[in-house]
């Protein structure tokens, strides 16, 4: 069984129809939020991902702002000039859709979530010690999370409330051996300063993972950033991964 994981679309068209290519026939696809925001795109990004079959797709904090569920202030200026922009166009299909996504889904034995179990919208998982907090805030054995950019893998050392961190190596299918936080990276604006898109293959009967990456046409959507009028930086940062 093969499961697309994906999260941090961010309105990048481009990079998120490369994913689906390259990713080929799944089984479902499982969406970590964070469709909208940045990109010029949104209605297109959610148009595919909401016809994909066995969708599972949680809230994000961008697919939340949209919403006028966040206080913008909480944004800097460029975040906000993107999240108005948003705002002012997004269709109706689209919002109908970001106002019916859940924050927290479970699925068998894997919770999915935006930023953490803890606090679906707002955390970052990005050190060990809020990692391990976290572990006390789900139940299933694996719980896939977005948000930060990075891919990433958290485990659970079982008895001494401790965790440890790994970068599972891209192409290399690993089995998911006790308790695991896995973020599969952004598919639509990734921050560890590789610039191609990143996401997931899970195979929930064996409990293997698979972490990708692939280059994309980065220049076609900057092109389309500069062309809609959004700030320069959200293009700028694509080509280099910040």
């Amino acid at each position: 069984m093969r499961i697309l994981v994906i999260s941090d679309i961010h309105g990048n068209l481009p990079a998120l129809d490369a994913v689906l290519q390259e990713a080929g026939p799944v089984d479902a696809t499982w969406c970590l939020g964070d469709l909208v925001g940045y990109g010029p795109n949104p209605n297109e990004c959610i148009e595919r991902v909401r016809s994909l079959p066995n969708l599972i797709c949680v809230l994000g904090k961008h697919d939340a702002a949209a919403l006028g569920q966040i206080d913008l202030q909480a944004f800097n200026h460029e975040a906000r000039f993107s999240v108005n922009w948003t705002q002012d166009h997004l269709n109706s299909d689209s919002l109908e859709f970001l106002c019916n996504l859940p924050e927290i889904e479970e699925y068998g034995n894997v919770t999915l979530a935006h930023g953490s179990p803890r606090n679906p919208i707002w955390e970052y998982l990005l050190d060990t010690h809020t990692a391990a907090v976290n572990f006390e805030f789900f139940e299933t054995k694996i719980c896939l999370v977005g948000h930060t950019h990075l891919p990433i893998a958290y485990y659970w050392l079982n008895g001494n409330h401790k965790t440890e961190w790994k970068i599972i190596p891209v192409g290399e299918p690993t089995r998911i051996i006790g308790r695991t936080i896995l973020n599969p990276g952004s598919v639509g604006q990734p921050r560890d300063h590789d610039p191609r898109a990143a996401y997931g293959i899970y195979d929930p009967v064996e409990n293997v993972w698979e972490a990708h990456r692939l280059s994309y046409d980065v220049s076609e959507v900057q092109r389309r950033i500069y062309a809609a009028g959004l700030p320069a930086r959200h293009a700028i940062r694509l080509g280099e991964g910040w």
